[in-house]
């Protein structure tokens, strides 16, 4: 696994290999610079066409400055995840970017599968989280979307894996929203908490 996270001291780096990119592409967020156009991974086939052009694209987008890439567990199952952590891995052994350049984000929240959609959505679900004691069904909302504190935490450490990294810089609910129309306000305030303290 790739180790580390972005740095102010990285990220200043990487927005001086662009010094000649148009004002105000970089912008300060806390410590770190963060480039106003960054790349997302929502959207394709899961297929290796589809991925091999992911991976292309977010190295291409990194060499062409922008250090913010966005994902989720669930993008193309798991495979958007995969491809970026393919892409990172490149860039760091090929090309001369370091970890503490790039600003890497992913979700958790909705039921991610492996690869491709199971033929049987109920059973990935009970072999998966239900009998390895990560969620039950009742923590399930509408079928897929779950954020109790141990499935957030397992679906982090997937997608660390699914990244090759140690660390990502920001962890997003996905959605958490999507949960109000089949709890009650309490109940999804009390839920959202723990997540966040989590």
């Amino acid at each position: 696994m790739t180790p580390g996270q972005a740095t102010s001291q990285g990220t200043a780096r990487y927005r001086q290999r662009f010094s000649s990119a148009a004002p105000n592409h970089f912008r300060t967020r806390g410590e770190l610079f963060l480039s106003s156009i960054g790349i997302g991974t929502y959207l394709g086939h899961p297929d290796d066409s589809t991925d091999q052009s992911y991976s292309d694209s977010v190295a291409r987008a990194v060499q062409l400055g922008s250090n913010v890439i966005d994902s989720a567990a669930n993008y193309r199952f798991q495979r958007s995840e995969r491809a970026i952590g393919n892409a990172l891995t490149t860039l760091v052994r090929d090309s001369g970017f370091s970890r503490d350049e790039l600003v890497i984000c992913t979700k958790g929240g909705y039921l991610p599968f492996d690869g491709e959609p199971p033929r049987d959505v109920r059973s990935y679900i009970e072999e998966t989280f239900v009998r390895t004691g990560v969620a039950t069904f009742d923590d399930f909302v509408g079928g897929s979307h779950c954020m109790t504190p141990a499935y957030l935490e397992h679906q982090l450490d997937q997608s660390l894996a699914n990244l090759n990294l140690e660390c990502v810089d920001v962890y997003y609910i996905h959605n958490p929203e999507s949960q109000l129309g089949h709890v009650s306000e309490a109940e999804f305030y009390h839920r959202i908490g723990q997540a966040f303290a989590t």
